[in-house]
C-alpha cells in the first residue's frame, strides 16, 4: 500500500533460520552458512514507523502546496524559484514545539535538543548559498519551522536492538538490521518568507524511523533527534536549488558542510547561536546507542 511501511511474518523467516543445513558433525551451523541466515532473517523483518503529515497553523499559507508525495518520507511543498534564487541572505528563527509533540516528550528538555539540532542542520545547509544573518537582523528570507509530532522511540527496544547490532557485528561481516519493533518518527512544516512576509516556499513533512538506515539509540527521541538533520538537509536543499525536493541527493557536502558538521566553526557567525556539532563525540556516542544528550548539549536548555 502507497505510503505505508511493510513487514513479513517473523515466522517465516524463523523456519527458514532452522532449515539452513548443519555440517556433518552436527556441531551447528557454518559461520559461512549462519549469516546469511542471519542477515535474510533482519532483512525480512524489517519495518519502519508511519508518521502522518500534520498542519500546526504556523504557515502563512498551506493553499500552493503540492500534493502529498513519497512513500518512506512524505511531504507537501511549494518553492518560487526565482524569489528563493535571487535571495542572498537568510535568517533562521529558532524552530517552534507544537503542543502534541512536546506532550509526547517525558524527559526535560530533550525536544528542545531535537528542535536545536534541526535549526543546526538548517543553518549549515543554508550556509552553502546564503549569507546567514542573527534573526531580528534584515535578510532577503527569514525561514522558521514548527516540530508538529514527535513519535518517542521505545527505549527498551531499541537497547535490545542495539545490543544485538554490537554483538552479531563481532562475528559477522555486518550487524543484523534494527528490531522492526519501537521505531520512532518526526513532523515538520517550515516556511521561507522574504521581507514583505512573502511566502516564497514551504513544507508540510513527515518521516518515520526504518530498520535498516536509523540506528537505534536509547532515548525517546533517538529517531526523531536523527530525522530532525534529515528534514533540515531536504528543505535546506529545496531553498539553496529553488525548487521542490526530488529523490535522493547524490551531491557531494560542501567543505564547510563538513567542517561544521565535525564540530568545527560554522561559515557564519549566526549559526552559532545553536551551537557546535558533536562531531566525532556524536558519531560515537550514535554507534554505541546512546542517548544524544550525552554528546550534545547545545540545545539541553
Amino acid at each position: 500500500m502507497p505510503g505505508r511501511c511493510r513487514t513479513n511474518p517473523l515466522g517465516h523467516h524463523v523456519r527458514s533460520v532452522a532449515s539452513v543445513p548443519q555440517s556433518p558433525k552436527g556441531a551447528g551451523l557454518r559461520r559461512g552458512t549462519l549469516a546469511p541466515a542471519l542477515l535474510m532473517l533482519g532483512f525480512g523483518v524489517a519495518g519502519c514507523s508511519s508518521v502522518p503529515l500534520k498542519e500546526a497553523g504556523s504557515l502563512t499559507s498551506y493553499s500552493r502546496l503540492g500534493p502529498v508525495e513519497g512513500r518512506v518520507t512524505k511531504s507537501r511543498s511549494f518553492a518560487d524559484t526565482p524569489a528563493l534564487l535571487a535571495a542572498r541572505s537568510v535568517s533562521i528563527e529558532p524552530a517552534r514545539i507544537a503542543p502534541g509533540a512536546a506532550a509526547e516528550v517525558n524527559e526535560p528538555a530533550q525536544d528542545r535538543l531535537v528542535a536545536n539540532a534541526l535549526d543546526r542542520a538548517l543553518c549549515i545547509g543554508l550556509s552553502d548559498r546564503y549569507r546567514v544573518v542573527p534573526p531580528g537582523e534584515t535578510a532577503d528570507l527569514t525561514v522558521r519551522a514548527t516540530i508538529t509530532d514527535i513519535v518517542p522511540t521505545g527505549k527498551v527496544a531499541a537497547g535490545v536492538s542495539k545490543v544485538a547490532t554490537l554483538g552479531s557485528s563481532a562475528v559477522l561481516p555486518v550487524g543484523v538490521p534494527r528490531l522492526p519493533i519501537g521505531l520512532g518518527g518526526l513532523a515538520v512544516e517550515a516556511e521561507a518568507v522574504d521581507a514583505a512576509g512573502q511566502q516564497r516556499a514551504a513544507i508540510v513533512w513527515s518521516r518515520g524511523a526504518n530498520s535498516i538506515t536509523n540506528s537505534p539509540r536509547v532515548s525517546e527521541i533517538g529517531d526523531a533527534y536523527g530525522l530532525a538533520g534529515t528534514f533540515a538537509g531536504e528543505f535546506s536543499r529545496m531553498l539553496v536549488k529553488g525548487e521542490r525536493p526530488a529523490g535522493i541527493d547524490l551531491d557531494l557536502p560542501s567543505g564547510q558542510r563538513l567542517k561544521s558538521q565535525l564540530g568545527g566553526a560554522p561559515k557564519y557567525a549566526a549559526c552559532d547561536a545553536f551551537g557546535r556539532a558533536p562531531g566525532v563525540g556524536g558519531f560515537v556516542a550514535s554507534a554505541v546507542g546512546a542517548p544524544p544528550s550525552w554528546a550534545d548539549k547545545a540545545g539541553a536548555k
